[in-house]
């Protein structure tokens, strides 16, 4: 341990960014932007000026008998971000900072860390699946003291904070060595604050092993069971060599990509059937390798860990499905959940899948806005024990973030439970509920002005649309999505546009949130088959997708007629 003397506390004169208000997962941007002087400093202030008074309950927080953590997935400038944020946290008086070994900390590790550490919060630094490097994505987001993200009356004060500033508050220290675990002790006339660099792998694994029968698995892998891990050169790879590898005896080199790299080694570590092809393509061979050298179930994570792609031989398994099939199998495949489920949760645009599972299992199911922030008061509430996103995002109220390995590990309890292949149980699955034929179309790099003509233009014509034919059924309800919380009963309106027809399809518009530069306009298309059919989904959708692109006006608005991802 190290101790610094007493320094004196800094106030550094600044100006107000009007463009610092926090989106569905904080505050993104081109790493350029933050890498500007004062940029990081003023939001990290903002946010210290807020979790100090919470104007909303009238209560105040004295930090220095607080405990904040830091870490982030390892992309270009999170160190340095890192050691800015340890100065400023110091010139506040925190008690204590944690910051994970080499500034690495997944963000389901985050939510576990405040949680099983009962500390006041985290600092994230992540631009989730988006790309990293000098010229790419950074961003920062607040975790509360649930584990999870801060919700919409925080983010707001945040930003409103932000436009106030005139000042932040640091102190002028050396760096802290982030890959030694070590204490440092820095003294300010507030007090003194702990710096601990700890293990960022032990938190997280406890909490997995709370869950899942880890004999049982390392059985499956004894067994001749053969799984590929891709952690697309993103924060996950220490965590899953540490748990698939070492914990549960699977073979060096089932974790690809496994070192986390400041620009993920070129790659947009985002798990899905582009991003993730060489995965794909090794789950389904030409037919010219042997089967005995095929994996038996293949999976993959983003850039912090919080995403996941499920796959097995020849078979990709949707996000929808996915959830759906965790929750069917929960309770007698996962210790963890034996006691059986309180709810399920999904966002709206994600496909219905699990809609059916919850009739089925009795329990209450509940469509929310998208965004993770949206499923926390229910989890809080115990309203809820499973959700998802269509958007490759699964967990539980284990923490209060999707969770990518959470995910891998459900379904490696249920492969080994069931005795059965991916395949088999999807099959299985889609003839006990049916199928959900789902699709999400992403419209990338638009014009934003452009795309957000189009979806306003959409909107203001969905009271015309009901009766008229779409896709060769009557559309027979039109609106923007709102949602009541059923907790708190906080509002949150034009959360996307969604078209419902009469033969059961649907289909919902909306423009993403997470995006840095230009804009992504998403089109979610479902048709659903009670029969459970085996049809492609292309051809099944084909023709909704066509004439909702021409409802949209895509190419006379934006110039584009087909999706740059199709997932």
């Amino acid at each position: 341990m190290s101790t610094m003397s007493q320094i004196p506390i800094q106030y550094v004169t600044t100006t107000s960014f009007s463009d610092q208000r926090p989106g569905t997962s904080g505050l993104r941007k081109k790493t350029q932007v933050f890498m500007q002087p004062h940029y990081l400093e003023n939001f990290v202030q903002a946010v210290f000026n807020t979790i100090q008074k919470d104007s909303a309950h009238s209560t105040r927080t004295d930090l220095r008998q607080e405990t904040l953590v830091v870490g982030g997935d390892g992309r270009y400038y999170n160190r340095e971000a890192i050691q800015q944020i340890i100065r400023m946290a110091a010139a506040h008086g925190f008690k204590r900072i944690l910051v994970g070994r080499g500034g690495l900390l997944s963000t389901p590790a985050m939510s576990a860390v405040i949680r099983r550490q009962q500390v006041l919060g985290g600092l994230i630094l992540s631009a989730s699946h988006n790309p990293g490097g000098p010229n790419e994505d950074f961003g920062i987001k607040y975790n509360m003291r649930n584990g999870g993200p801060s919700p919409e009356r925080v983010t707001e004060a945040i930003y409103t904070h932000s436009q106030r500033l005139s000042s932040y508050a640091t102190v002028d220290t050396p760096d802290i060595d982030l890959d030694t675990l070590d204490e440092t002790v820095i003294s300010t006339i507030l007090g003194t604050t702990h710096v601990c660099v700890f293990d960022p792998l032990a938190d997280y694994t406890a909490v997995m092993q709370d869950l899942f029968d880890f004999d049982a698995l390392q059985s499956l892998f004894r067994n001749g069971f053969r799984m590929l891990f891709d952690a697309m050169h993103g924060i996950t790879g220490p965590y899953a060599q540490h748990i698939f590898e070492e914990c549960l005896g699977a073979p060096i080199g089932t974790v690809i990509r496994g070192t986390p790299l400041e620009d993920f080694g070129g790659l947009h570590p985002d798990p899905n059937l582009v991003h993730a092809a060489e995965l794909v393509a090794r789950l389904s061979p030409d037919g010219t390798e042997r089967n005995e050298t095929v994996p038996d179930f293949g999976a993959a994570c983003d850039g912090d860990g919080d995403r996941n792609l499920i796959l097995g031989r020849q078979c990709f398994v949707t996000p929808g499905d996915s959830l759906a099939i965790i929750a069917e199998h929960a309770a007698s495949c996962i210790p963890g959940y034996q006691a059986g489920l309180a709810g399920v949760a999904r966002s709206m645009p994600t496909s219905t899948a699990v809609d059916r599972v919850a009739k089925a299992l009795q329990i209450s199911c509940y469509e929310t806005p998208t965004g993770w922030k949206f499923f926390g008061n229910l989890m809080d509430a115990g309203l809820c024990t499973l959700c998802g996103e269509e958007s490759f995002g699964t967990g539980s109220n284990h923490i209060r973030e999707k969770d990518g390995l959470w995910a891998v590990l459900c379904w490696l309890s249920i492969l080994a439970t069931t005795g059965k292949s991916v395949s088999h149980i999807v099959h299985e699955h889609w003839q006990r509920f049916g199928r959900s034929y789902y699709q999400r179309h992403d419209f990338e790099g638009l014009d934003a002005a452009a795309a957000t003509a189009a979806i306003a233009a959409l909107r203001d014509t969905l009271p015309t649309l009901v009766g008229n034919s779409l896709a060769g059924s009557s559309i027979c309800e039109a609106d923007d999505f709102s949602y009541t919380d059923p907790v708190d009963g906080s509002v949150s309106a034009q959360q996307g546009l969604r078209i419902q027809l009469a033969d059961g399809s649907r289909i919902v518009c909306r423009l993403s949130g997470t995006g840095t530069g230009t804009a992504t306009l998403r089109v979610y298309a479902e048709r659903y088959d009670p029969q459970g059919g085996n049809a492609e989904p292309d051809s099944m959708l084909a023709t909704l997708i066509q004439d909702t692109v021409r409802l949209l006006e895509l190419r006379e608005r934006c110039g584009v007629e087909r999706a740059n991802v199709v997932t």
